[in-house]
């Protein structure tokens, strides 16, 4: 059980506890029906080894802000967000062809281990991957469903979760639909809304909510304060994906560029430029054979333009105006000082 002040690693060790046990049981399950699953079954818990655990304790102090108490039951539905967030990474990850997460090869590469002499064992280990992913969606409504709550408080958030799932979904969609075309802030954050920031924060905060029972002022206060802040967190992304230490954010540095993704950063450098940075860009954008040199070429524009100064003014405004909405709120002194806390560590942090 939680005291009233907030411990962030107090908390992501519960939600570590249950995930781990949780997928542990199913990956052991889904390896019993063939030895040939081992690999995959191993990717489940791979996709679960990690993580801030963010999206939990947004779910957590959605329930607790309406003045509900600390739950074991809530903790492990609060869990299935972070499995909600597991599958997406993992498609994520496929869709943008990323080699690295978390320091570890992502799904689709390492599940090339299981087809190695296979004619295209490549596109075997990608739909294997995707598969993956697939079962972590269903994983996550199991654990949601069977976390111990009343049937009739899960009823209540239960509608919610297609809406996260329609709108995360769409977003991955404009992703794809966006990436190489011109970039355009406007739709980049609209791109951002909906791919990350609806699933990270706004949607966890409702589900909590909705199991707890909040009303319609605070449920409208959880998306004044939730939606900004998720974009805040996604442009904190942005920049990291390409000026982070790879060390500390174990992805590699040279995917959005490579990938000529739809990001606030690359469409604020091109609104920026001048006609012969833009020449420069479109030399490198989109390109597979990206080197240090290419990349330090697009950082020195992007500093030079300071596109990452305005991205770090878009980050500060949506903290600003999310944490003036929670203030708005009549909420619990503690569910008050969690929700600012998280607010900053879900926006300033190096990885």
């Amino acid at each position: 059980m939680m005291s009233d002040r907030w411990e962030p690693a107090a908390f992501k060790v519960r939600v570590d506890e249950v995930l781990h046990r949780f997928v542990a049981q199913e990956a052991d399950q889904f390896a019993a029906i063939d030895p040939l699953l081992g690999p995959v079954a191993e990717q489940l818990e791979a996709a679960v080894a990690d993580g801030k655990r963010l999206r939990a304790a947004f779910c957590y102090w959605g329930w607790r802000a309406v003045g509900q108490p600390d739950s074991d039951a809530l903790v492990r539905a609060a869990a299935s967000m972070e499995l909600v967030h597991a599958a997406a990474v993992v498609h994520d990850d496929l869709i943008d062809d990323s080699p690295l997460r978390h320091g570890r090869p992502t799904a689709h590469v390492a599940l090339r281990r299981a087809v190695p002499r296979r004619p295209r064992a490549d596109a075997a280990a990608r739909s294997l991957a995707m598969l993956v992913g697939d079962l972590l969606t269903a994983l996550a409504g199991q654990l949601f469903t069977t976390s111990g709550l009343p049937a009739a408080y899960l009823a209540r958030a239960r509608p919610l979760w297609s809406v996260m799932a329609r709108e995360l979904i769409a977003g991955e969609c404009l992703e794809i639909l966006r990436t190489g075309a011109g970039p355009d802030t406007t739709a980049s954050l609209k791109v951002i809304r909906y791919k990350t920031a609806k699933y990270t924060v706004e949607q966890p905060l409702l589900i909590g909510g909705a199991l707890a029972g909040a009303g319609a002022r605070l449920r409208a206060g959880y998306c004044a304060y939730g939606l900004p802040l998720g974009e805040a967190f996604q442009l904190r992304d942005d920049l990291l994906g390409l000026f982070g230490n790879p060390e500390r954010t174990g992805k590699a540095n040279a995917d959005d560029v490579r990938g000529h993704r739809p990001t606030a950063l690359l469409a604020e450098t091109w609104r920026l430029a001048r006609d012969d940075d833009r020449e420069g860009l479109r030399t490198v954008l989109g390109r597979g054979d990206l080197d240090a040199e290419d990349l330090d070429a697009v950082r020195e524009v992007m500093c030079r333009l300071k596109a990452p100064d305005r991205i770090e003014d878009m980050i500060s405004a949506r903290v600003e105006e999310a944490l003036g909405a929670l203030h708005e709120l009549d909420v619990p002194a503690q569910a008050e000082a969690a929700l600012t806390a998280l607010a900053h560590s879900a926006a300033v942090r190096l990885s």
